[in-house]
Parts: structure tokens; C-alpha cells; sequence
């Protein structure tokens, strides 16, 4: 009994010595990342999108991706009704009332591309325990490796619009998302869903033109006569085509959301109501890594977890030494009674 608290005793000296020689630092907020100046991604247009689903099976083709029977439907046709592990990009329809004037608000329907937006400042990497999820320094492509990823899908909790999707059905368990098409970079190719779109409602390039054009769509007049670019922006691979400027929401949703996002998007219907909720400006990854900079910073939450077990190794140190007087007085009054 006495080594033992002879241990707990030197335990508490040990921790006291530490915790009065270590400073803590005051814990600095971080700010949202930068967007690298090289970035690249893509630009949807809602009130050019015709819902040929081109886009999907294009996807489908360049990432060698299986049939994905996940409609009520019979199995018969590849018809996901949102993206999954086997299915990285999809097209979803809006529906007003009647649903017969496009791109109104009032009986109207709109059409809107699900796929990964590649956040600046991604909250899947910041939260991906083994860096599976990582971002490239150069394109800013939020990409994902098979053989570092252990299943754990903190990803799948932590992104903001529900896009990692952990496949159930590989036997490792992995995880599927759009990657911009970056097997295909080295071949002097691009995402193969602008690549097919055949009214320029998804546009690729770098993030700084792809912006530019948003906002040059943006102060259109409704009705004007424009020129809509397809393909590749910064290339001009394909032809583009002139006709008249809707009515836009004055909003490029994906400029400031959760500290910006390489996929820009524009529409003439509320984004509210295409399925993207308001995000506030901050990025989540700069809130939660300045949270657990604070905690563990200065070994904040270690000394504070240090002080509870002080206190309870201190409370048992007491009983312990209570026990044993009580111990002795019961011993010294036996042998009294024995005398």
C-alpha cells in the first residue's frame, strides 16, 4: 500500500512540475485557404442545361464506372437518382406547379448538376484521419486515394453538400467522387462531362476565367444576344453559339460558400430551391482546425484531462491513508484487548 501511493504521489509531482513549466499559447483563428492561382474546375449554367444527362454517361465512360441500379424502376436502365459511389455526376430536375415554363420560378422547371464542387478549403481532407482525401497544390482537385482510405467515411459526415458516398458493396470499402477527370489532365483532356455538353451548361477551365465569365453573364440584360463558349474555356475546342441572356439570380453560388468552391454555379430559379441550402462564408475546416488548435495547443486539453486525474488519484491517495489509519488504530486496539 505504501508503494503505492508513493507512486500516485510522484505521479502528481511529475504532472504539477509539468503543467507549471508549460506555456500555453494563445490559439490564433485560422482563415479560410487560399485558392491556388492555377486552379481549375468547372462552371454550370442552369439556364443552359437541356437534362440530356449527356454529362452522366460521359462521366460514366471516362471513369470506367459499373451500371448503378438505384431507382424504384425495375433493374433495367442506369437511372441513380443521386450520385453514389458508382455514379459521380447527375443531373436533377426542378418542378413548379405545372412545370411547363423552363427556368421560371412559376410553373416553371429547372434542371441542376449534383457532383463534387472541389472546395478551396475542403472539409473532407481537413477531416480525413489518413490523408486519403487530399487536395493537389497546383489544380486544387480534391482527390481521393483507395489504398490510404481505412473506411472510417469521416469525409461522408464532414462535406457540406453530401457528396463522398462510401460504396457498401466493395468488399475493402471505399469511397467514390467526382475527381475532375485527373487521369485524363496528362493526355491534354479535360472533365469529360463539359467535354460532351452540347450547350455549354458546364464549362471547364481555370477557376479565375471561369469567374470572370460567371460575372460577365451575370450583368447581362435579359434578352440580349450573347455568345455562349463550350468546352474548354481557356482553350476554345469547340464552337460556340450565340443566343439570348435569361434572367439570371444575381448570385454565382460557389464564389464565397464555405470559402469558395472551384465548381461555380448560375441560375435563373433560387438555388433554395435547386437543393443548395445558404452556406455561410467561412469555411467549416477553419472552425473546427481552430478548435482543436485551441484544445491542444500548449497541451490545453491534455493538462486539463491531467488535472481530473490529479484530482481523482489525489481523492483515492486520502482514502487510501484513511483506510490504513483506521487499519492501525484497529490493529493497536486488538492488541489491547490481547494485552
Amino acid at each position: 500500500m505504501n508503494g503505492r501511493r508513493e507512486f500516485l504521489r510522484r505521479a502528481l509531482a511529475g504532472g504539477a512540475a509539468v503543467a507549471g513549466t508549460t506555456a500555453c499559447p494563445s490559439a490564433h483563428a485560422r482563415g479560410n485557404a487560399e485558392i491556388p492561382p492555377e486552379a481549375i474546375g468547372l462552371l454550370f449554367d442552369s439556364t443552359l442545361c437541356i437534362g440530356c444527362k449527356a454529362c452522366v454517361a460521359a462521366c460514366k465512360a471516362a471513369n470506367d464506372l459499373p451500371l448503378d441500379y438505384n431507382s424504384p424502376v425495375d433493374a433495367l436502365w442506369d437511372m441513380p437518382l443521386d450520385t453514389t459511389a458508382r455514379t459521380y455526376n447527375v443531373i436533377k430536375a426542378w418542378q413548379s406547379g405545372t412545370g411547363t415554363q423552363r427556368n421560371q420560378q412559376i410553373d416553371g422547371y429547372a434542371f441542376m448538376k449534383s457532383s463534387c464542387l472541389h472546395c478551396i478549403d475542403p472539409s473532407c481532407v481537413s477531416a480525413c484521419p489518413v490523408s486519403a482525401m487530399t487536395k493537389d497544390p497546383a489544380t486544387g482537385i480534391v482527390q481521393y486515394d483507395a489504398d490510404a482510405c481505412i473506411g472510417c467515411r469521416y469525409c461522408v459526415a464532414a462535406c457540406p453538400f453530401g457528396i463522398p458516398k462510401y460504396d457498401y458493396d466493395s468488399p475493402t470499402g471505399k469511397i467514390g467522387k467526382c475527381e475532375l477527370c485527373r487521369h485524363l489532365l496528362p493526355e491534354g483532356k479535360y472533365a469529360a462531362c463539359a467535354e460532351v455538353c452540347p450547350t455549354g451548361a458546364t464549362l471547364f477551365g481555370k477557376v479565375s476565367a471561369l469567374k470572370a465569365e460567371a460575372h460577365r453573364r451575370l450583368a447581362l440584360q435579359e434578352g440580349a444576344p450573347t455568345i455562349w463558349p463550350r468546352g474548354n474555356l481557356d482553350t476554345a475546342d469547340q464552337p460556340a453559339w450565340e443566343g439570348p441572356a435569361p434572367r439570371y439570380v444575381q448570385h454565382v453560388y460557389g464564389e464565397k460558400e464555405v470559402g469558395g468552391t472551384q465548381m461555380l454555379k448560375l441560375a435563373a430559379v433560387p438555388f433554395e430551391q435547386l437543393g443548395h441550402k445558404p452556406l455561410p462564408e467561412r469555411s467549416f475546416s477553419s472552425q473546427s482546425e481552430t478548435l482543436q488548435h485551441t484544445l491542444y495547443g500548449g497541451l490545453v486539453l491534455p493538462l486539463a484531462v491531467l488535472g481530473v486525474m490529479s484530482w481523482v488519484a489525489r481523492r483515492n491517495v486520502k482514502h487510501d491513508d484513511e483506510t490504513d489509519a483506521r487499519g492501525a488504530q484497529d490493529a493497536h486496539a486488538g492488541e489491547k484487548r490481547h494485552d
